[in-house]
């Protein structure tokens, strides 16, 4: 059966498929592997094999809605459902039904998907290993002793085992492209306020993305397309025309420039790592590109993020502090005593960091780095030394953190294996939206190493 969205709405809309199939399928393998991977809070099966009945009648009568339609796809257990839970990965709000879709699954299901159920994580989203869970840790297909990386673990599991094909997650510091790395796939975070993020729990609502994870950069500009536009509802959502991703694939620019940030960003890259991104440099050398070593500014803190997850869970936390996985609680609290003005001053660096990034792309169309630093840990070493775990999540999320402060958009690509048989992931970015020729450049690099 083929495997990227592409192919499948090609033979769903030829009738050689059919949508009560692939979600027939889809639920088989969550049935048989889900127990191992931990990749699922919620299975819609009966919604959605009605789903998947109506799409197959629909397209039957020529009613062909787009490459979304009759395909199965996953939601991150953040994302807001309405009539279904929204857990958050958490027993706080472990029976929490919401009464509206969050505009994402509003977009998605005007698009024709099939929802197949929500997906496990970190929990409330803080954290980059999805190990902190209310339903249990998340394990990694290529190697289920590994983690999935975080927090949209679930998602990413889901998407690499086959159990969909393709998840939508949220990123705030990392957590659709470091978990796409760890499993082998594309993770896309576009530039902040391109997609709406209202109906979403909230993390950090200035850092906050919401992005498609999926098996090859075509797919991902396909969810993109959808999911893409603008929210009158969302005070984040920035009323942006919206470009032919699709369509504008293939187009590799003639004189792509990429910078290569080499302080910061591949300082203690795990050997195997580093390797694999030098190989993938040549790569783009070969294609023709301008490669230039350069320095950027980054900024390693988090009092704002930290002091608007406090602001979102503080009457919880001050009522039902026991609903909390200790690790998570202790991470909120971390917040409790930021003053306004330490928040205030946190804000205003952010606004200024986003208007210094702008100007790095005058001189560079793509930057290029690792999407992490280190392959996945063991998930029994994290539980082994606890203490180890929140410092690795640090060095984890190092990476991929910068660019929701940057605001700009990012992907996570494959690029090749360590020698334990474990992904590697290579992170480019593009102006603010530029994901046109983000994922161009994506593409061309996908396709010059299939």
């Amino acid at each position: 059966m083929p495997h990227t969205i592409r192919e499948l709405g090609r033979e769903l809309r030829d009738r050689t498929i059919s949508p009560v199939e692939l979600t027939q399928e889809c639920l088989f393998r969550i049935e048989k592997l889900n127990p191992e991977l931990n990749a699922f809070i919620t299975v819609l099966a009966e919604s959605a094999l009605e789903d998947a009945r109506s799409a197959e009648q629909e397209i039957q009568r020529g009613n062909y809605r787009g490459p979304l339609h009759g395909i199965p796809i996953g939601l991150k257990d953040i994302i807001d459902t309405a009539g279904v839970r929204t857990t958050a990965a958490s027993a706080l709000f472990k029976d929490r039904i919401p009464t509206e879709d969050a505009e994402v699954v509003r977009r998605l299901r005007a698009a024709g998907a099939i929802i197949l159920g929500k997906q496990n994580l970190h929990e409330f989203a803080y954290g980059g290993s999805s190990m902190i869970s209310f339903f249990g840790e998340v394990r990694n297909p290529w190697d289920t002793t590994r983690i999935a990386g975080g927090s949209s673990g679930g998602s990413a599991a889901s998407v690499a085992a086959g159990l969909g094909f393709a998840a939508i997650g949220s990123d705030t510091a990392g957590s659709v492209r470091l978990p796409a790395a760890y499993c082998g796939l594309v993770g896309l975070k576009p530039t902040y306020g391109r997609v709406s993020a209202r109906g979403v729990i909230p993390l950090s609502w200035s850092l906050d993305h919401v992005g498609p994870i999926t098996s090859s950069v075509d797919d991902a500009a396909l969810l993109l397309q959808v999911l893409a536009g603008y929210d009158a509802d969302d005070p984040a959502s920035v009323d942006m025309a919206v470009p032919d991703f699709v369509g504008s694939l293939g187009q590799f620019p003639e004189t792509l420039r990429v910078g290569v940030p080499r302080a910061f960003f591949f300082e203690d890259v795990h050997a195997e790592v580093a390797a694999a991104i030098e190989r993938a440099i040549q790569v783009f050398r070969e294609l023709h590109a301008e490669v230039r070593d350069m320095v950027l500014e980054v900024s390693t803190d988090r009092t704002l993020s930290s002091a608007e997850s406090y602001a979102y869970h503080e009457a919880f936390v001050a009522k039902s502090p026991e609903l909390y996985q200790p690790a998570t609680l202790s991470r909120i609290k971390s917040a409790a005593n930021t003053s306004a003005a330490a928040a205030l001053r946190a804000r205003r660096e952010l606004e200024a960091a986003r208007h210094f990034i702008r100007g790095v792309f005058e001189a560079v169309d793509v930057l290029l780095t690792p999407t992490v630093p280190i392959p996945p840990p063991g998930v029994g070493d994290l539980k082994a030394h606890s203490d180890n775990l929140r410092p690795a999540e640090l060095l984890m999320l190092r990476n991929t953190r910068p660019f929701n402060v940057w605001g700009i958009p990012a992907i996570s690509i494959p690029c090749g294996f360590t020698s334990d048989n474990v992904p590697i992931g290579l992170q480019l970015a593009a102006a603010p939206w530029r994901e046109d020729v983000l994922l161009q450049a994506a593409q061309a690099y996908e396709q010059a190493t299939d």
